[in-house]
């Protein structure tokens, strides 16, 4: 069992001593879910207020974890589950496999956080030769015992033995073919003993023994497959999705089985509280007659509406209804219901707070608000920026002329296009190859969540709301349409049929998850009304989407009431700052000056750098002198009272000449033809005079404000005409000066100096005062270690996250990111990368003891962050915790950086307060 072994979890014997393990349902409640799982902690809450739970006891996460560990399981737990099945049995009046009334059990995976189908769960366990008839005595109906009984065999072989489940459907396909039905429940008895024949002969053959009769033996291999699937590639690959640490392990809930597969008055489904793809309230949810709870979320038959139940068992119906009230009531909350009806007897299997689309979110945090279930602040917490960046997303043009295929369920909302491809593994590769995809399944299972991952949306002929592509869509936030009918999905050959129309692989698609609507083509898109919204031109109102822009009004509004970092933008030129403003920024924390030296500028650019006398070189400065002053006027009126901190030139000289092997090509062309051009042979002098092995560590920054005389003088002259101009237009200027890639006070203090003296010529010759804050980027370990003495020469600080990243690290961005970034998230090394969210651990230390340094020796020293972390959502809470001033981004980034600052802002006061 070595394979198993976490190197997180140590446990020993030693230390397990005296620890419980095993819980009944009547022990925990909600708050112990690190202890007991999600599942485990709800059934025990779910029992705890009196609700029809059916009895079981729940094997904690520490269990897991210490077989994860070891590879053997606790010395403790047998006796443990031992003790809680008497319990069990003694409640229930039978015993476990018993051949004439058996006790059956199910035994479900159940970790902390929800992993829909990426873990194991075994049902019917306890049934054998012997026992099956004592079922069916017990029941009267022996197509239930046989069916019951070829489930188990079939889910026991798959997860537990590790059968290939395609060789059971194939089995069970033929059953049906052979009796010339379509669904399962035309199979009688008779056809369903043979089935079970089958299926233990296909278990004898692929797993090299027999499906075991012993019932104990069943369940403790059962519990052992669950810890077991903890570890498995998909739930791995899930996790990293949804960045839920590893080293977790799942609890595993033992429960008394009670049976939607015994007839017409007997059924299962799932159910929300409210609609968890518009957040809107009413009955919502999926029921499916004569059928255990797997065929729900597997959507391999298609459910009714839940809203039929009330036709089909009122009595149920009215129970559950009250049932649905009570669980939100208690829990404030949207919650998702998995519930079983045996024989008109309503059972509730499951509840947690249900996964939402992003739109749903904001809409139910306001409606509980309303409700007075929940205040601002926790409002606040039930929404997240990941969520808001999905809502500003485009949507599908409704004017465009289009050509629609079918239509199914609206599962995940989004506005995807691609090439429709038919498994998980083309999904990769195409997507790997920079094609976009639809995945497109009958009903997707957990193997397919690779594809799923890689696919922009996914379309399913089969299943609801609450089928595996849907649930799993809606947490990964991907577009996601099922059950559409009309659409015949062959996936064997490839393609997908719609009438007349045959869709083959790779012909594109288009998927629209909030109408539900299958396009062929590609559909045009168009701004978000969120974005809109943002942009100020469109305002709350009473149809759909101006209900969720005021819910999305309201929860920024008391973000940016409570949040204490403030926000800035990312922005180079007037246009990119106006569109910043208007989304909110408060200011610009980075303009990169490089950017206004491209373009029809880059010729003067080339002048400076081939210059080889004083006097050329200043020509050149006085060129470019004029242009950068526009460039700032027209950025400090966009940004008219509010800071603007302008980087003088950070990037290697190299940037702005001809790549050295398009040049050499040209002039050697130009030589072999004997038409010799001065200038181009200049310039590859100059290449390769500042060809550099690695020019990001080498002359650029500071160092080039140092090495050419009067280049860092005319940005800093440029900036203080502009504001001095600006001024005397009765403008409200702000302006802070960068100096980037400072590793040693010296280089500050050098630049520092002349920078000052251009500013006092400039008051002088203007007339006009000026206040410009002179400052450096933290962007490399040295400065971030020296931060106290750098601080004596700068009157703020502005972590350059990024570079500070690849110093620390020692990695090239560019490289490392196409060479060996994938193959580190997969090994778990990377849980993400840290140039998408902050290391905490490295770059995150250093920033948290510069700035502590900084401010020991200037206590008014302003702070902030303008690399791409700035509009990363984790990475706000970080830059919060340890007391910046502010974050940058990118224009489209700020709504979520403000609400992630708020969401920061609101959670630090709610620890304090507890």
């Amino acid at each position: 069992m070595s394979e198993n072994k976490d190197p997180h979890v140590a446990h020993t014997s030693e230390a397990t001593e005296g620890v419980k393990f095993v819980y009944d349902f009547t022990e925990g409640n909600k708050d112990l879910k690190d202890l007991l799982g999600g599942k485990g902690a709800n059934l025990a809450e779910m029992t705890n207020l009196g609700l029809p739970v059916p009895p079981g006891f729940t094997i904690t996460t520490e269990a897991c974890k210490t077989y994860l560990g070891s590879g053997e399981e606790p010395v403790e737990l047998r006796d443990e589950v031992s003790a809680h099945l008497d319990a069990l049995e003694k409640n229930m009046g039978k015993k476990l496999g018993q051949a004439d009334d058996p006790l059956l059990v199910s035994v479900r995976s159940g970790a902390k956080f929800s992993m829909p189908g990426m873990m194991d769960t075994v049902l019917n366990i306890g049934l054998s030769d012997k026992s099956v008839t004592g079922l069916a005595k017990q029941s009267g109906d022996d197509r239930f015992a046989w069916d019951s009984y070829r489930r188990l065999i079939q889910m026991f072989g798959k997860t537990v033995l590790g059968v290939d489940g395609e060789l059971f459907e194939d089995a069970l396909e033929k059953a049906k073919e052979a009796k010339k039905v379509s669904v399962d429940t035309d199979l009688e008895a008779a056809d369903l003993k043979k089935l079970v024949t089958r299926f233990k002969k296909i278990v004898k053959t692929e797993a090299g023994r027999d499906f075991p009769q012993e019932p104990r033996e069943q369940m403790d291999l059962a519990i052992r497959s669950v810890f077991e699937s903890w570890n498995t590639d998909r739930a791995k690959l899930y996790r990293r999705q949804e960045r839920i640490p590893g080293d977790l392990g799942t609890a595993v809930n033992v429960c008394s089985m009670v049976f939607g597969n015994l007839g017409p008055d007997s059924g299962t489904g799932v159910a929300f509280t409210r609609d968890p793809a518009s957040g809107h309230q009413g009955v919502y949810g999926d029921y499916l007659q004569n059928a255990q709870g797997e065929d729900v979320v597997a959507g391999i038959r298609n459910t009714v509406p839940l809203a039929d139940l009330e036709q089909i068992d009122k009595k149920s119906y009215d129970q559950l209804m009250q049932i649905m009230e009570t669980l939100e009531t208690h829990y404030k909350d949207l919650c998702d219901i998995e519930f079983t009806i045996e024989r008109g007897q309503l059972w509730m299997l499951q509840t947690r707070v249900g996964k939402r689309t992003a739109g749903a979110a904001f809409r139910i945090a306001t409606q509980l608000v309303d409700q007075g279930l929940i205040d601002e602040a926790e409002a606040l917490q039930r929404v997240n920026g990941a969520q808001l960046a999905q809502l500003m997303f485009p949507r599908f043009d409704e004017g465009a002329k289009v050509q629609q295929l079918g239509r199914g369920i609206a599962a995940s909302p989004g506005a995807a296009v691609g090439k429709a491809v038919f498994d998980s593994y083309t999904a990769i590769k195409w997507s790997r190859s920079g094609e976009k995809v639809i995945l497109i399944r009958r009903e997707t299972n957990p193997d397919d969540l690779d594809g799923m991952i890689a696919a922009e949306g996914i379309l399913t002929s089969r299943g609801g709301k609450t089928s595996h592509a849907a649930v799993v869509a809606r947490g990964m936030g991907k577009t996601c349409v099922c059950g559409a009918e009309d659409l015949e999905v062959d996936t064997k050959r490839r393609r997908m049929t719609v009438g007349d129309t045959v869709v083959e692989e790779g012909d594109v698609v288009s998927i629209d998850g909030s109408t539900g609507k299958v396009y062929l083509g590609e559909v045009p898109v168009v701004p978000s009304p969120v974005v809109e919204y943002f942009e100020g031109r469109m305002h709350a109102g009473a149809d759909d989407a101006d209900e969720l822009v005021a819910a999305v009004h309201r929860i920024m509004a008391y973000a940016d009431r409570v949040r204490r970092l403030r926000v800035r933008a990312n922005a180079d030129n007037a246009e990119d700052a106006l569109r910043a403003r208007r989304f909110g920024a408060q200011g610009i924390g980075l303009c990169r000056t490089e950017h206004m030296f491209l373009g029809e500028r880059r010729e003067m650019v080339e002048r400076l750098i081939l210059a080889d006398a004083d006097d050329a070189r200043e020509d050149a400065l006085k060129e470019l002198l004029p242009l950068q002053k526009q460039d700032f006027i027209e950025l400090f009126e966009a940004m008219d009272g509010l800071p603007v901190t302008v980087r003088l030139l950070d990037p290697p000289l190299h940037e702005f000449l001809p790549d050295i092997t398009e040049l050499s090509v040209r002039v050697a062309l130009a030589e072999s033809r004997k038409d010799h051009n001065e200038n181009d042979l200049r310039l590859l002098q100059a290449v390769h005079r500042l060809h550099e092995q690695n020019p990001m560590l080498g002359l650029r920054g500071v160092r080039l404000g140092l090495v050419i005389p009067g280049l860092f003088t005319m940005q800093v002259r440029a900036i203080a005409e502009a504001a001095a101009e600006r001024k005397t237009a009765k403008g409200d200027p702000r302006v802070e000066i960068m100096i980037p890639l400072v590793g040693t006070v010296q280089e500050l203090e050098i630049v520092r100096e002349e920078a000052e003296q251009v500013i006092a010529e400039v008051i002088e010759t203007t007339g006009v005062e000026l206040k410009l804050a002179l400052g450096t980027m933290i962007e490399l370990p040295r400065a971030a270690l020296t931060a106290d003495q750098i601080a004596e020469a700068a009157e703020f600080f502005s972590f350059g996250t990024n570079d500070l990243t690849q110093t620390v690290w020692g990695f090239s961005r560019d490289d490392v990111e196409a060479s060996f970034f994938t193959a580190y998230l997969e090994k778990g090394i990377f849980g993400v990368s840290p140039f998408e969210t902050i290391d905490r651990d490295g770059v995150g230390r250093l920033v948290r003891d510069a700035a502590r340094l900084g401010r020991e020796t200037r206590p008014d020293l302003k702070l902030g962050v303008c690399g791409e972390h700035g509009g990363d959502p984790e990475s706000v809470h970080f830059f919060h915790e340890v007391g910046l001033d502010y974050v940058s981004c990118s224009p489209f980034r700020i709504p979520v950086a403000r609400l992630e600052a708020g969401r920061a802002a609101s959670h630090s006061a709610g620890s304090d307060h507890r």
